[in-house]
């Protein structure tokens, strides 16, 4: 064999033990993107009403339905962009549009304000938070992907678990704005400032792949056009497109979680502070969970950890509104970070399992599309219901539809990643 050289360049390794030390440096930038959301999920929703005047459910949660629609759009766009361009471009770009983010929730002069740097927070949130998980697809290989996922997302949601945390902390003791939202400044500062100089371009891990790679389907060849992939991950392929309608049900939970359950526990007269600490609860456990089951998926495959976790959360959920009191509402929040952290990596690495890595980019683009449009679906469902009926009344909904979702999984979905030793 000769030697590597200029033109005949040594092939590209794939897996986690490969390429450690990048990995880890894109775990540890996906950290700060979770932080940039963490920011708002105590303070966001008791400043709508305490400092701007919103009584109206619907009102309160437009913040929450202009970022997953403006999310949901750039995940779609972040996969296309990083094919064409490259994924660290698109990281790079991310992080410029957040910076303008945490000066406006300190300094905003109207509702409006608030939503716009929603809008800039969803568009950072989609391309950056889309091109880690994208870049560490790249790196892994198909063997631990799931693992891969659930370190990806375990940063990313303890990241948001820890910030909500200290914002609720900060706000007892500062008020509710400006000193909460220094955390901000300090996540988009650095990771700007990683990304441009230590984070490493990772599409030619892909191309290697794409090289290589055998799929038993006539359907998922590697000449596909954006549209046909479009058309296969939403609803023609089965596990493709369950898993965007699962994941969409999901983040519709997570946008119930955020909009709505902080006014729910201050009407029942929770402290700040406390309530920092049930905003922090689900996605620490989210988060932590990540670094079981996204290796479990790998051992016992995909499907049963769907379709349980989402069964899980729908329990969790309905639990929340049916109890009272603090220890209770931990519970529950406990409970529903568990379904979540058994469904949130899970869907990703069955994307990467299904997807030709010559479009899975675009597949995973389309997918989180779907997701995240489930923060707008949440949004606008729980404003009308809860303005219209009863917030019980649409945490209810939430739950009922959620248990839909898990049932359609068992019906329609097929094993991704089969468990064996033959599996490689």
């Amino acid at each position: 064999m000769s030697a590597p050289t200029p033109t005949n360049p040594a092939p590209l390794r794939l897996g986690l033990r490969e390429n450690l030390a990048q990995f880890a440096l894109l775990v540890g930038v996906n950290a700060l993107v979770g932080g940039m959301i963490g920011q708002e999920r105590t303070v966001l929703p008791l400043l709508a009403e305490d400092e701007f005047g919103l009584t109206k459910f619907t009102a309160t949660l437009t913040f929450i339905a202009a970022f997953g629609v403006v999310k949901a759009g750039t995940n779609f766009f972040a996969g296309t962009l990083s094919d064409r361009y490259g994924r660290k471009p698109v990281l790079i770009a991310g992080w410029f549009i957040g910076i303008p983010v945490p000066l406006l929730l300190m300094w905003a002069p109207t509702w409006g304000w608030v939503v716009f740097a929603n809008v800039l927070l969803g568009i950072n949130q989609g391309l950056t938070w889309s091109t880690t998980i994208i870049m560490k697809i790249d790196l892994v290989g198909p063997a631990k992907r799931g693992l891969a996922m659930g370190f990806n997302e375990a940063a990313g949601y303890v990241a948001v678990a820890a910030t909500a945390l200290a914002t609720g902390y900060i706000a007892e003791q500062h008020g509710l704005r400006p000193a909460p939202f220094f955390l901000g400044l300090a996540f988009v500062g650095l990771g700007l400032g990683i990304s441009t100089l230590f984070v490493r371009e990772t599409r030619a891990f892909a191309l290697q792949e794409a090289a290589n790679h055998v799929t038993t389907s006539d359907e998922l060849h590697e000449h596909l056009t954006t549209r046909e992939i479009f058309t296969l991950t939403s609803f023609r392929e089965k596990a493709l497109s369950s898993a965007s309608q699962a994941g969409l049900v999901n983040n519709l939970n997570d946008g119930l979680a955020w909009g709505l359950f902080p006014i729910f526990f201050a009407d029942a007269g929770i402290s700040v502070a406390r309530i920092g600490v049930l905003a922090a609860i689900y996605p620490a456990v989210w988060g932590l969970g990540q670094l079981i089951t996204g290796g479990l998926s790998d051992r016992i495959g995909r499907k049963p950890l769907i379709a349980g976790g989402m069964l899980v959360q729908a329990v969790a959920i309905a639990m929340i509104a049916a109890t009272s009191g603090f220890g209770l509402w931990a519970l529950g929040a406990a409970l529903l970070g568990a379904g979540t952290a058994m469904v949130y990596p899970t869907l990703l690495a069955a994307i990467g399992d299904v997807a030709h890595p010559a479009w899975r980019a675009r597949s995973v683009g389309v997918y989180r599309l779907w997701r995240d449009a489930g923060f707008a679906v949440g949004a606008l469902l729980a404003g009308v219901v809860a303005d219209l009926v009863s917030i019980e009344a649409a945490i209810y909904a939430v739950a009922a539809l959620t248990a839909l979702s898990g049932v359609l999984v068992i019906v329609r979905m097929y094993e991704t990643h089969p468990p064996g030793p033959t599996r490689k």
